[in-house]
């Protein structure tokens, strides 16, 4: 075994004194991820945003993470090849799991481009607890808002590997739900998402 690798025989689980019934009675709602994905400028980080704001209101725990946030952080040695693709989502993905694990609701907002990223996240947490949030824009929709400049910069050969330009992204083939971000109000798709979460979290 090489010196830098981790002997996992000396690793142990150490269980949590605090179930999962204890904190869904604490918190007066069941944990979940909320996994919005889609293009860059397609609402994700929008709707996860707003999304938060009406559960917070309702007296939900909840917290966001956010793609570029995790970027400046957790994942600010990771630049956008596939690799560091793959390495950036399954690092969300264990952050979520442990939100769940303390009984809250936890909003991503990534690209996370390739299914198999997005199904591996989905398998960490129990099922019926991880919502895949699809915001359906095309890459011309989005384009034409191009927020950030990204896409510009994209077309110019300044910025590498960029989903849908010149990076594939994979479209979920069974979201939770799915938000046609490009045609409906931001209300709309508010309310979309507030619904399954009453729905399926039994939100007090």
């Amino acid at each position: 075994m090489a010196a830098h690798e981790p002997d996992h025989n000396a690793l142990f689980w150490q269980r949590q004194i605090i179930g999962p019934g204890e904190r869904r009675r604490l918190h007066g709602h069941a944990p979940a991820v909320l996994w919005f994905t889609g293009l860059s400028g397609s609402g994700k980080s929008t709707l996860a945003s707003l999304a938060e704001q009406r559960l917070h209101a309702l007296g939900c725990r909840t917290f966001v993470l956010d793609g570029d946030n995790l970027r400046h952080g957790l994942c600010s040695d990771l630049g956008f090849s596939s690799e560091d693709r793959h390495e950036n989502i399954r690092r969300a993905g264990e952050v979520a799991s442990l939100f769940v694990q303390s009984g809250a609701i936890v909003l991503t907002a990534l690209i996370s481009p390739f299914a198999e990223d997005r199904e591996r996240a989905r398998r960490l947490v129990p099922q019926g607890h991880f919502f895949e949030i699809y915001c359906n824009a095309s890459v011309a929709e989005c384009e034409q808002r191009d927020v950030k400049g990204l896409y510009r910069r994209a077309r110019a050969g300044e910025v590498k590997e960029f989903s849908g330009i010149s990076s594939p992204y994979e479209a979920p083939a069974a979201p939770e739900l799915v938000l046609h971000t490009a045609r409906d109000s931001i209300e709309e798709c508010l309310d979309a998402v507030l619904r399954i979460c009453h729905e399926r979290l039994s939100l007090r």
